[in-house]
């Protein structure tokens, strides 16, 4: 039987990945019902430490492990040491004795102990008592209900996760309001209200992915464009320099590494490198999705009957959050760059068998199962390769990003 599993991360107020939420699914045709929620989340405690591996689905993070009631009641959660999981447990569990024991249980053996999408009532009270984190959903709750809640629970101490966070403002209120950690792709999202230039040397990275996307390589203006940042340029020598290409030889210059990877594998990495410097003071779960959805897309295009546009997915993937990393409309920052057309209009029509692998690599990443099972019938790609081409681009970027600077 085939195994999903996609992650979301969590943030501090920093910004930084501190969790991820896993969420789980049997294979193709769901072999656990809607409502087995403990036979899922028993697998998925077994798959993330037998199938996937722990430490290259959260890295040096934890995971935020969902408890129905007889994952809870059997501590199966023991299975993963503390220091690597959060107990989330569910809003469908009834309060009893028996469910506050085992939850107290997990509190002695050093497990943060987390409530599932809270609304407060009195039967919660014994959990409330011992929970360290509560995750306020803010699509459920609204207004000022939502703001009496994440107060009611600041002022006992208690961390408040706001989850389904979608836009900068959700997060803004939700800091305002005294909220830990937030939940949902709003870093994906650009910030462009305040319509700000461009830091300097974002306009170079810029460029250089405009140079990167000419037809033909200008090494002139390219070796130019590096000589002006010299960590760029370190950067992507020390990147093709790395273990992951072992070659004999050491790169040094723009020419050499183009001379050993051709032309198209040197747009890729450098494309990589540029990308990555730019986002230097976002979230770094921008560069890491970014990624994950380059390789994972690259991956796709062979399997798709695409062959021939491995490096356009690889790149529709790459740039598919450059507005977020920029601050300007997608349209706006394409154009500037300018990228091939096919790529342009995989992200801005969405309708091109290029752009249903990116909208392929997205439902993947945020568990959309329903949509994984359309589209990889509509590219005739075979559903059950999926969960292990996924987990290889997370292991490829955790590699990449493993790599000195």
């Amino acid at each position: 039987m085939n195994k999903f599993i996609a992650r979301q991360p969590i943030f501090d107020t920093k910004k930084q990945v501190v969790a991820y939420e896993l969420l789980f699914r049997s294979g193709p045709e769901n072999f656990f019902s809607a409502t087995d929620h403990d036979a899922a989340s028993a697998q998925l405690i077994d798959d993330s430490l037998h199938v996937f591996g722990i430490d290259a689905l959260i890295g040096n993070t934890r995971a935020f492990i969902n408890l129905p009631r007889k994952v809870l009641l059997d501590d199966l959660i023991s299975l993963i040491p503390p220091s690597r999981a959060v107990a989330e447990i569910l809003e469908t569990v009834a309060v009893d004795d028996e469910v506050l024991a085992a939850a107290k249980l997990l509190r002695k053996n050093g497990y943060t102990l987390a409530l599932d999408d809270f609304v407060m009532h009195p039967s919660y009270e014994p959990l409330l008592q011992i929970a360290n984190i509560v995750k306020v959903d803010f699509i459920a709750t609204k207004g000022q209900e939502r703001q009496e809640l994440i107060r009611s629970l600041v002022a006992r101490g208690i961390e408040v996760l706001a989850e389904k966070v979608e836009t900068v403002e959700d997060v803004a209120e939700a800091e305002a309001l005294g909220c830990t950690y937030f939940q949902g792709y709003f870093f994906c999202k650009p910030e462009m209200s305040a319509r700000k230039d461009i830091p300097g040397l974002k306009i170079n990275y810029l460029r250089l992915l405009r140079e990167l996307g000419r037809p033909e390589l200008d090494f002139v203006g390219l070796e130019r464009l590096l000589k002006g940042d010299i960590s760029l340029a370190s950067k992507l020598l020390k990147h093709l320099n790395s273990a992951w290409f072992g070659w004999r030889q050491q790169v040094t210059s723009l020419h050499h590494a183009l001379v050993l990877l051709g032309v198209g594998q040197f747009r890729k990495w450098a494309s990589m490198v540029a990308v990555a410097k730019m986002s230097d003071d976002r979230p770094l779960e921008l560069s890491t999705t970014s990624l994950v959805r380059a390789r994972f897309c690259e991956s796709l295009a062979p399997l798709a009957h695409m062959p021939h546009e491995e490096l356009d997915a690889f790149l529709v993937g790459m740039f598919s959050l450059v507005d977020a990393i920029v601050g300007r409309p997608l349209e706006e920052v394409l154009k500037e760059i300018a990228v091939p057309p096919a790529v342009e209009s995989a992200l801005l029509e969405g309708k091109s068998p290029l752009a249903k692998i990116f909208q392929l690599a997205v439902a993947m990443e945020r568990g959309e199962w329903n949509a994984v099972t359309q589209l990889s019938g509509e590219l005739r790609v075979k559903e059950e390769l999926l969960p292990e081409l996924y987990q290889q681009s997370i292991r490829w970027v955790g590699e990449i990003l493993g790599n000195p600077d």
